[in-house]
């Protein structure tokens, strides 16, 4: 009988003591209390307590910290400050996806913040890691959108729409859409430059990029001719209002590839008329592209086919 006590007294000894520090008796409240989950008597003191843990470096904790400040004094103004620390914490553990969460709420929970402008340079430089193609995770999980720029820069310019970042987000959106083959998408966020930031040092390059979309639509799984011809007046304008501009030379380019297209659909469309028998009709497409496509392959083309229909003849 006195092992059976001897052994007890041991077992409470070791398991006793290590809990001891964690759970403390309060006879105000009347119960026992993890210090550890208790929040500080004021906002102030429990925002100095996780700003000197985010000092030290201890992410971790300093989330923790400030997520319990948030909760306990959601209203105060220290509020508003951990949650704008939250989203540095998130930086700081390269969850970037969840530091632009963390931000945006500040936005939304707190729009008179003084971070506000901050906070949308901080979005754009996170936008900026996903355009460059980081692949990064949110707290250890896929993230949960294919491609987060195009949130993050779809939500700096909701969240300032005119303000410094906005022409800027709304041109870097449409560059985004345009390389995941999003064309019609692409073409309207660069058209929203032009109509919604016209003195915008973007809008030039918009111009040519609504162009080049255009272009990239006419090249889909069947010719769009009339795709086509709309991008080649769209650079046509754009060399016009620009002759200087260094994309300039770039739309000069594609219209001369788009002119290559044109005449190769008129000649074609030649071709099909004259296995038709319908000679008079392929007559005036071979023509037209001898006339108006003088420098392209297909004008020679063109004329060899004549002489071989009036051989026939």
């Amino acid at each position: 009988m006195r092992r059976i006590i001897l052994i007890f007294i041991i077992l409470t000894g070791l398991f006793a003591a290590p809990a001891y520090p964690y759970w403390i008796w309060t006879p105000k409240t009347g119960k026992w209390i993890n210090p550890k989950h208790e929040v500080k008597q004021t906002p102030k003191e429990q925002f100095d307590f996780a700003k000197g843990l985010y000092d030290a470096k201890d992410h971790p904790a300093a989330r923790r910290e400030f997520r319990k400040l948030i909760r306990s004094y959601p209203k105060s103004f220290e509020a508003s400050e951990s949650q704008y620390y939250l989203g540095l914490v998130e930086e700081a553990l390269d969850n970037l996806y969840e530091a632009y969460k963390a931000y945006q709420k500040v936005i939304d929970v707190y729009p008179f913040s003084e971070r506000i402008s901050e906070i949308n340079e901080r979005e754009y430089k996170i936008a900026e890691a996903f355009m460059s193609g980081e692949k990064r995770k949110a707290m250890g999980m896929a993230l949960p959108v294919e491609n987060p720029a195009i949130e993050i820069l779809s939500k700096i310019v909701e969240n300032s729409t005119y303000g410094p970042l906005a022409a800027k987000a709304q041109y870097k959106l449409g560059l985004v859409l345009k390389s995941l083959l999003r064309y019609y998408e692409a073409e309207d966020a660069f058209n929203k430059v032009v109509s919604s930031y016209p003195d915008s040092e973007w809008t030039e390059a918009s111009k040519f990029q609504i162009a080049s979309c255009r272009a990239a639509i006419s090249k889909g799984a069947s010719y769009d001719q009339g795709a086509a011809g709309e991008a080649k007046e769209k650079f046509e304008d754009f060399v016009r209002e620009h002759p200087d501009a260094v994309l300039s030379r770039e739309a000069e380019k594609n219209i001369n590839e788009l002119r290559e297209k044109e005449a190769q659909a008129n000649f074609e469309i030649a071709r099909f008329y004259e296995k038709q028998k319908a000679y008079e009709a392929a007559k005036t497409y071979y023509v037209d592209v001898i006339m108006n496509y003088k420098d392209s392959g297909w004008a020679q083309k063109a004329q060899e086919r004549l002489k071989m229909m009036e051989t026939k003849k």
